[in-house]
């Protein structure tokens, strides 16, 4: 691998630092993005179960809270109606949409730094192999007994040739990511939605029996 560096020379130094970065983001959002963590298959259930004939206590709801993106919104929607007990329907959605609003952007961090490292690595690449080019050319400049340079050609070669692969190998997989997670968002935001429809006339029971 050592080697293969100083072939590449030094424009595959920021390729390397792109493809750690990847590398990290990679692994950070394939846990955040877990399913458990977002939205727990029977959470909705759980919730419709606890509030069918009553509101939970402050603790409940704070630990609803903690359990998931999915249980911050539900969360959401609960402390709306505890504190305003005469909450129309149109407060109502507005709170989950806030906290909806809210949970997307926490599944997208980072997504953007991903993305702009699947469109930047082939460019790197590429600058790379225009050094590697000047090298070839300068190598074959006059003044010496053959003509050129060989060992400088050589170089000129690899630098163009190896920093125009890693750039393909950082980008491929690095955009690959960034469509898998954007649609694993895409999913999550939708399960948010029907949650937040499911829980808007279940909550209203208690807001129009409260402020009769």
């Amino acid at each position: 691998m050592l080697s293969i560096i100083q072939a590449a020379g030094w424009p595959i130094w920021p390729l390397i630092l792109c493809s750690v970065v990847a590398m990290a983001l990679i692994i950070e959002r394939l846990y955040h993005l877990r399913r458990s963590v977002v939205a727990p298959t029977k959470l909705v259930e759980e919730v419709v179960g606890v509030t069918r004939t009553s509101l939970p206590s402050a603790d409940v709801i704070a630990k609803l809270n903690e359990n998931s993106v999915l249980g911050r919104v539900l969360a959401a929607g609960l402390r709306a109606v505890i504190s305003e007990p005469r909450l129309n329907e149109t407060a109502l959605r507005q709170a989950f949409e806030n906290a909806g609003r809210s949970a997307v952007h926490t599944l997208e961090r980072y997504l953007n730094t991903l993305g702009t490292i699947a469109a930047a690595a082939p460019l790197l690449g590429l600058f790379g192999t225009v050094v590697g080019m000047i090298e070839i050319f300068g190598s074959q400049a006059p003044g010496t007994a053959t003509g050129g340079n060989p060992q400088q050609l050589a170089h000129g070669i690899s630098v163009a040739l190896y920093n125009t692969a890693f750039g393909l190998m950082i980008a491929i997989p690095s955009l690959m990511f960034y469509r898998y997670f954007r649609g694993r968002v895409d999913e999550f935001q939708l399960v948010m939605e029907l949650a937040a429809e499911r829980m808007v006339p279940h909550l209203l029971r208690f807001a129009v029996r409260t402020g009769a």
